[in-house]
């Protein structure tokens, strides 16, 4: 049981760091000893045949059940999932391999997993006998078992995962994003017209890119949460598995808290948002579940506020607003809390319950934009500040106020509140059961507002009407 802990540690502490434990090569099948093929078609690991690749001994950290702990302020984090999954395992271990590659192995199934048998010898009293037998992506592992990949693995593939980036301009500027940097996440405020994640006609994506955040690491960081491409604002970023694990589940309970009793506990976000129009209450908490429609026979989508939420396809979504000022020329400073994290909820909330589109946003506000007038650009805004400059990756700064023809969206998260993952995790890692989360400490993100949404304060400001 020793022996477990301390393999349970040892890979979980390379997790943490942000590298994977290391894989050791077996240079012949001899050298492991005889590798007999298993009942359900297993390789034979003949004597100077079929090396194999082994990973570390399955120890599991649950970072599920150390984020509901953390959500509730206690101290019940668990004592590590009775299992997990074949191809988390892999991914955990060999963070370099592309995913494609890894599916692709269990698919040909060339993953395998270490049985062992005691037999009884005329020589020994007891003899082991390890065979090898095939696993399947979603078989689960228990603490201790074993798995095998393919010695002849190329490095080319291994590398197919980074891209390399020869642009020091290009990396300068990702860098130049960074908020906060510790050994478990990356926080940047993502700018406008960069996209999150890739896609059809997308070449560079903040997924796509991450792997430039760090210098000398075989291991990318990964996304956590979303936001729209033409929504600008905080957004992190895990640098390894096992953190990136843990704040998806603290996002995920911050949903499903809010949804339980309408609370928010260790995570919390704040955006704010120029909309058209004026909200009827100052504050209120908007309750509209939200539902996708496909149009133009599937081709596009777009969601849309539902009166039930009974139907499976339906999600419900919670928003808190408040009006920070409203302005005689017909706009409205929100702020925004979401309390769920449904796709576009911020702006279906805005324009279908709250009947106050945010400036920018053609694909929910249309209508409103049809009568969009400019307002004249006072001769006390900077023209310098007004002026369009061009960023790596084909962005651009400068212009899209509301002083301009065609406005770029106006919403921002402004802040993030969220618990300290890094402190969290070398608990989970050095307690042998229930680590104490109760005194966990919360980090404050704030980014600021971009230029144009800058630019739309200071005229709202200086225009009389």
């Amino acid at each position: 049981m020793a022996a477990l802990l301390y393999l349970r540690r040892r890979a979980a502490a390379a997790a943490l760091a942000g590298v994977a434990p290391r894989p050791q090569w077996l240079a012949t099948a001899a050298r492991r000893g005889a590798l007999v093929s298993g009942d359900d078609g297993g390789e034979t690991g003949e004597r100077g045949k079929s090396p194999w690749l082994q990973l570390p001994p399955f120890a599991p950290l649950d970072a599920a059940a150390a984020a509901r702990a953390i959500s509730r302020g206690g101290g019940e984090g668990g004592d590590g999932e009775q299992g997990a999954t074949a191809i988390k395992w892999v991914r955990r271990c060999c963070p370099d391999l592309p995913s494609s590659l890894v599916q692709k192995l269990f698919r040909l199934r060339k993953v395998k997993k270490n049985v062992v048998t005691a037999e009884i010898s005329s020589a020994d009293a007891s003899a082991e006998q390890h065979r090898l037998r095939r696993v399947s992506a979603k078989d689960q592992l228990m603490p201790g078992d074993i798995l095998f990949l393919p010695v002849n693995l190329k490095e080319s593939s291994v590398a197919e995962k980074t891209k390399k980036f020869d642009n020091r301009n290009e990396i300068n500027f990702l860098r130049g994003l960074e908020i906060y940097k510790d050994e478990a996440i990356i926080v940047v405020n993502k700018p406008s017209g960069m996209p999150v994640q890739g896609g059809v006609g997308i070449k560079n994506s903040i997924d796509v890119l991450a792997s430039m955040f760090e210098e000398n690491s075989s291991e990318a960081p990964r996304l956590v949460h979303r936001l729209d491409r033409d929504c600008s604002g905080i957004l992190v970023l895990g640098r390894n598995q096992l953190s990136t694990s843990m704040l998806h589940a603290i996002f995920r309970e911050k949903t499903a808290d809010a949804l339980a009793d309408g609370t928010q506990h260790v995570l919390q976000r704040k955006y704010v948002a120029l909309v058209i129009g004026t909200p009827r209450h100052p504050k209120g908490l908007l309750s509209a579940p939200l539902a996708k429609i496909l149009l133009q026979d599937g081709k596009s989508e777009r969601l849309t506020v539902r009166a039930s939420s009974n139907a499976a396809s339906v999600q419900d979504a919670l928003t808190e607003y408040r009006v920070i000022e409203s302005c005689p020329q017909g706009y409205t400073w929100l702020e925004l809390f979401p309390r769920t994290g449904r796709k576009h909820q911020l702006r279906v909330h805005c324009a279908e319950v709250l009947g106050t589109p945010i400036v920018g946003d053609y694909k929910y506000g249309r209508q409103a934009h049809q009568k969009w007038m400019p307002l004249p650009l006072p001769r006390t805004i900077d023209e310098e500040l007004h002026r369009k400059r061009k960023l790596p990756f084909g962005l651009v700064v400068g212009g899209g106020s509301i002083a301009e023809e065609q406005p770029q969206l106006h919403l921002h998260c402004k802040q993030m509140v969220l618990p300290d993952v890094s402190v969290a995790l070398h608990r989970l890692q050095s307690s042998d059961v229930n680590p104490d989360f109760s005194d966990l400490e919360k980090l404050n993100f704030v980014a600021p507002l971009p230029l144009h949404m800058r630019l739309s304060w200071e005229i709202l400001k200086s225009v009389k009407i």
